[in-house]
């Protein structure tokens, strides 16, 4: 399409504009953004580089439900581009001493002609790098027009991507500072940080099976880590304490759903008012013996029942100071038995139907 005039550019360009707006994640741009870039100069492929400063590496996403992926940022057309600053015309890239001819070797495919363009963000700093490879029409290489059109495409793509950057960082922020908060409380009763990010894990992979969607599943997992925070309320007595409780101190014990929910219910923010209820629900029973509330069936918020199998299946498992560790078949038969009776039958069924994957997960 390197002869397609200005009527079908923006043709491309608005038939494009909706998807891109309504587009929230950052891989689902980065496939739009491509696919775009890929119409405009009839290429076989084509990709959006993103820079990765922390590991000097650039990134992409080449299609939904595919890992990204990664190389150094001074390596091949895009590095050069990245470094440079320099956009690039290439009609056959084994004749180029920049090309790195690797990722055809692993993937049995045949570059020829490619085309790099730097992208800026509204400083001018080069954020990434766009790349299209192999021209499907003749003369089968890339034109000084094509390079207008990409360069073009980057452009337009500059502030959404830019956006998606900044709220891609504040949602990692927030989960690292969701996953700081739910270690205080775990840190205080001896257990390890890595606890509340395997039970994190393990709601999202059962959330995920039980049908929800990314983004609701995804939200299971950030609020996760905060299900035992009203632990930060209760004595270290009692909370540290390697023999079996008393009925007086157990009581006190069962307090840290009621003072967990209490911490974080006044918040406004929805993905707060999720861990309250995953905090208050996670010790109810599905038929009615929990506490604190004594909830039976689906009157317990579906987060709190998802949470309720991750968290035992991850105590069971572990070293605490009160037990040694479960053996697997020993974990397998506590949850058989415990199948519709303290936790939900479905989700007990998706944690032994895939027992290798949530293993996988503790390991």
């Amino acid at each position: 399409m390197g002869d397609c005039n200005t009527n079908n550019i923006l043709k491309l360009l608005f038939s494009y504009m909706p998807k891109i707006a309504e587009e929230r994640k950052m891989d689902g741009l980065l496939i739009l953004m491509a696919d775009l870039g890929r119409s405009l100069v009839g290429a076989d492929r084509c990709s959006l580089w993103l820079v990765d400063e922390q590991k000097s590496e650039l990134w992409t996403k080449v299609a939904h439900g595919v890992a990204e992926l990664r190389i150094p940022s001074n390596l091949g057309f895009v590095g050069y581009t990245l470094n440079s600053g320099e956009s690039l015309c290439i009609k056959d890239a084994y004749e180029d001493s920049r090309f790195d001819s690797r990722s055809d070797l692993k993937t049995n495919y045949h570059t020829k002609s490619v085309l790099t363009v730097p992208l800026k963000n509204s400083e001018g700093r080069i954020i990434g790098v766009f790349q299209a490879i192999n021209k499907k029409e003749p003369p089968y290489y890339f034109s000084s027009q094509d390079i207008e059109y990409l360069s073009l495409t980057a452009v337009y793509s500059e502030k959404t991507i830019e956006s998606a950057l900044l709220t891609k960082e504040l949602e990692e922020t927030q989960a690292e500072i969701l996953y700081m908060l739910g270690e205080v409380s775990e840190h205080r009763s001896k257990e390890t940080a890595d606890h509340v990010m395997r039970v994190a894990a393990c709601c999202y992979k059962m959330a995920c099976y039980f049908g929800l969607s990314e983004y609701e599943a995804n939200q299971i997992r950030l609020a996760a880590p905060l299900h035992d925070l009203g632990k930060v309320g209760i004595p270290d007595a009692i909370l540290q304490k390697t023999g079996k409780f008393t009925p007086e101190e157990y009581e006190v014990m069962k307090t840290h759903t009621v003072l967990g929910h209490h911490l974080l219910r006044n918040s406004s923010r929805k993905l707060l008012q999720l861990a309250a209820e995953m905090a208050i629900g996670h010790h109810e029973h599905w038929n009615g013996s929990g506490y604190p509330s004594g909830l039976s069936g689906e009157k317990i918020p579906l987060s709190s029942r998802i949470c309720a199998v991750a968290d035992v299946f991850d105590a069971l498992m572990s070293t605490r100071c009160y037990k040694e560790a479960w053996s697997e078949d020993m974990v397998k038969d506590f949850f058989i038995k415990q199948r519709n009776s303290q936790f939900q039958k479905e989700l007990v069924d998706i944690l032994l139907s895939h027992w290798d994957e949530f293993i996988e997960i503790y390991k």
